[in-house]
């Protein structure tokens, strides 16, 4: 048994080469702190009948690993794998490189955030970003957010406090994070009046509806589920021609933001750019959804809806950085010069399954081992992020079976993985889907499944105490 008494002091610890080195990486305090904690840890085991072949080297590992713990981030990298497009929960929309790299050059300096550099004054930061945007949509003026709900809530409270918002029963509907419709409208202190029924809505129902008491006719994108069989919803077109009768502007919140008209994958989602044609006073739209840019909330309109909505109180509690406008712009350009590609969910959703399966069959012949056997079959990817609902995409999955681990068990392994790999479970076993790995990600894939040929094994230190 070891003697407690041979435990050094914290101030010789502290003269250690490797203790010095990890104050100037996490500096002193919280070293010290690291080291007491860990010579009371070894002191208790000690009392145990515990031994410790070198207690000041494994006071010291275990000390760098508390740091490294603790000082760790909370937002990491990870490989998205399960064939998810816009991953609500993996943080939606992965920038282009482009994009990153304006995001990166804004966010080291200054800029013209609020600086008129023509007048050598105060300027306005919800200027940015709105020219590209109206040449992009058709719209007359536009105003950015920080995300799409912000953008339905400071559009209601604008333009409809006090009044009433005519709504079909068929969309008010509940998003991820328990976000409602309803809630919304009562938080911009707008009324709600629902008309129709949850399957069939008529533009009689919307007529009979409004009164001198309506401020809008808000019509609102299914975002996460599709009715189907009996159904009736009026068109845009229609519901705008409602509202120019009664002087009553429609609103649509369109959500996905989707702006390329050439995307066959799309083709029953409703553009931005259509929607304004056919007469949407206003339309809301995501910048991180099938925009592919950051998180963002976009409206475009009418010049006088807009400008009202900018002179809200809210607006400065809603608005965005420069780093979102960097990467918005960058975004909107890819677009505009038809280089859509270079837009990571754009490429994604595009991607045949023949090149995401040959992709597959390169990493199944790398990684394929007496541990690990790796198939590629025929399966299928989602959009995701509430846009284009119900709608798959044919694609090549990797599937994979190892010799000791259960699926469950391989699934929480492929997360422990640094990068973590975050893949599904389909029938039983892990499948992986390459449509969303970036290509640049192949080979640090391959390494990571690589290093599951042999079972994992856990181990806390080189110096265990018994």
């Amino acid at each position: 048994m070891t003697d407690q008494r041979q435990i050094p002091s914290i101030d010789h610890l502290r003269q250690r080469p490797a203790v010095k080195a990890l104050e100037a990486r996490f500096g002193r305090p919280a070293v010290r702190d690291a080291l007491r904690q860990e010579a009371e840890r070894l002191r208790q085991a000690l009392a145990r009948g515990g031994t410790c072949r070198d207690i000041g080297k494994c006071i010291e590992d275990r000390a760098l690993m508390r740091l490294d713990a603790v000082s760790a981030f909370s937002l990491r990298t990870v490989l998205n794998a399960t064939g998810v497009v816009i991953h609500t929960n993996l943080g939606r929309a992965p920038l282009s490189a482009k994009a990153a790299a304006r995001v990166a050059e804004l966010a080291a300096g200054y800029c013209n955030l609020e600086y008129d550099l023509g007048a050598g004054s105060r300027g306005r930061r919800d200027v940015h970003a709105e020219r590209i945007i109206c040449r992009l949509t058709g719209a007359d003026a536009a105003c950015v957010v920080n995300n799409n709900a912000a953008a339905a809530l400071i559009a209601l409270a604008a333009l409809a406090a006090g009044r009433e918002v005519i709504v079909s029963r068929g969309e008010l509907v509940e998003i991820g994070g328990g976000f409602r419709v309803p809630d919304v409208l009562a938080q911009s202190g707008a009324v709600l009046r629902e008309v129709g029924t949850t399957n069939r809505t008529r533009v009689s129902d919307y007529a009979a509806a409004i009164t001198d008491r309506t401020a809008l006719i808000l019509r609102v994108h299914p975002s996460n589920f599709r009715i189907e069989g009996f159904t009736e919803r009026p068109s845009v077109r229609e519901l705008a021609a409602l509202g120019a009768r009664f002087s009553v502007p429609l609103v649509d919140d369109l959500g996905s933001g989707h702006v390329a008209a050439n995307a066959p994958a799309l083709r029953d989602e409703p553009t931005v750019q259509l929607t304004l044609q056919d007469g949407a006073a206003l339309v809301l739209f995501s910048g991180d959804k099938l925009l592919g840019g950051p998180q963002a909330g976009i409206m475009v309109g009418s010049r006088s809806l807009v400008e009202t909505i900018r002179r809200h109180p809210l607006m400065r509690a809603v608005r965005v950085d420069k780093m979102t406008y960097a990467a918005l712009e960058v975004t909107l350009q890819a677009y505009e010069s038809d280089r859509a590609h270079e837009i990571p969910v754009a490429g994604m959703i595009a991607a045949a399954a023949t090149a995401i399966g040959e992709r597959a069959e390169r990493l199944a012949a790398r990684v394929e081992s007496v541990d690990l056997s790796a198939t590629v079959i025929d399966g299928l990817s989602t959009i995701g992020g509430g846009s284009a609902p119900g709608a798959t995409l044919p694609t090549r999955l990797l599937q994979l079976r190892h010799a000791t681990l259960s699926a469950s068990r391989l699934e929480t392994r492929l997360r422990s993985l640094d990068p973590p790999v975050i893949a599904r479970i389909d029938d039983g076993h892990v499948v992986l889907d390459l449509r969303t790995v970036l290509p640049a990600q192949d080979d640090l894939l391959a390494s990571l499944l690589e290093s599951l040929r042999t079972t994992h094994k856990d181990t806390v230190s080189h110096e265990k105490l018994t």
